[in-house]
């Protein structure tokens, strides 16, 4: 399989704090790869780097087979690769097609010199992402407040496919939903994949993870520990590799720190 994203030696210091050391990942073309790891282990640190909040100390993030160094996490999503953390970073009060198009709306011009922002096909480009991820929001107009969890990740998703995102990194997606909800998150991942977009996943919920990952990369201070792939992998083994930086031998292949 084809990479899209490649990570060489990345390193990150914080001061005298190494929280990247030396870390190698590959991330192959439309697939799920999750990364887990222990509080501390560099998950974070990790994804900021790959969406451009921080810049790396010393390594080499290639994209496409180039090499890229992002400027900022709008040059980040410029190329493809969009972040949607924990928080989702929407504003409760617009409606969801102006947080599907905040900073990015579009416009018709009146006369020369003279534009108006084009609601209408905000709103059905807004539709149209919406129904690609299966989801049946056709009151766009609806402030986001008056949506579920489980929603509020797909309007965030939305607005990743308005940017043509060809890589959605996702931190935490399901903390702190319930079970219906979970699983309404886990069905936009799975239909992200089939959209042929790659998802990187963070998450610290087992079963969440062996439900929709390919693979999966385990970091532990600040190292890629292990990794394999997820097929078969039970979430008491996984969560057991966690805390001892090792694949369960059946299954996969362990890659030392």
């Amino acid at each position: 399989m084809a990479h899209i994203l490649e990570l060489r030696n990345l390193t990150k210091h914080y001061g005298a704090v190494q929280a990247l050391r030396g870390v190698d990942v590959d991330v192959h073309e439309g697939e799920v790869l999750a990364i887990c790891g222990d509080n501390g282990a560099g998950k974070s640190t990790l994804i900021k780097v790959v969406s451009g909040a921080h810049a790396m100390t010393s390594g080499e993030l290639r994209l496409h087979d180039q090499p890229r160094r992002w400027s900022s996490p709008h040059d980040a999503l410029s190329n493809g690769v969009a972040t949607i953390y924990q928080d989702l970073a929407l504003a409760p009060r617009l409606s969801v097609w102006q947080n599907v198009f905040i900073g990015a709306e579009l416009r018709h011009n009146l006369l020369p010199g003279l534009s108006v922002l084009d609601k209408t096909a905000m709103r059905s480009r807004t539709r149209h992402y919406l129904q690609r991820l299966n989801q049946d929001m056709d009151d766009v107009d609806r402030p986001v407040s008056d949506f579920s969890g489980g929603q509020r990740q797909a309007i965030a998703i939305a607005r990743a496919l308005r940017w043509q995102a060809r890589i959605v990194v996702m931190d935490e997606p399901t903390a702190a939903l319930g079970v219906r909800e979970t699983a309404r998150v886990l069905a936009l991942i799975h239909q992200l994949k089939r959209e042929g977009v790659t998802v990187m996943l963070i998450s610290h919920n087992m079963e969440d993870v062996v439900q929709v990952a390919d693979r999966i990369v385990i970091l532990k201070a600040g190292r890629v520990a292990a990794q394999g792939v997820a097929r078969g992998v039970a979430a008491s083994d996984l969560a057991q590799a966690i805390i001892t930086g090792k694949w369960p031998s059946m299954i996969g292949a362990t890659v030392p720190a």
